[in-house]
């Protein structure tokens, strides 16, 4: 409710310098903290994908082979079999969830743009 009541404002009057900073300094750290999480999930992805390829040659000589998995911190003894869905699903999860990020992160941007452009913000260059 209260976004949206700023949002209206924001169109019928302009944004104070300092508002303005403010706002731009939001979207930035936000867009930051997107990146920095889609990063960190596309590592654990590319893990998982790793251990899958690592596992599926397993799965294919001997499905009943044990293997260990971190569970909540805590390392559970499994087999080969039940491990493999298990890690695909979870990678399947990762990548949803990546993109959704990436279309968040591609919102913010386009805010962040957009803010610039109507306040003909340019960046400062610092010596």
């Amino acid at each position: 409710m209260s976004s949206s009541t700023s949002k209206s404002k924001a169109a019928s009057k302009p944004l104070s310098e300092q508002e303005l900073q403010q706002n731009l300094s939001r979207l930035q750290n936000e867009l930051k903290t997107l990146a920095s999480k889609i990063g960190e999930l596309e590592s654990e992805a590319e893990e998982h994908e790793l251990v899958l390829s690592t596992l599926n040659e397993a799965l294919q000589n001997d499905p009943k082979r044990k293997c260990f998995r971190l569970v909540g911190g805590v390392l559970v003894e499994r087999t080969v079999q039940d491990v493999v869905p298990a890690l695909q699903t979870n990678k399947e999860g990762i990548k949803k969830v990546v993109s959704n990020l990436m279309s968040q992160y591609k919102t913010k941007d386009g805010d962040f743009e957009s803010l610039k452009r109507e306040y003909n913000v340019r960046p400062v260059a610092r010596a």
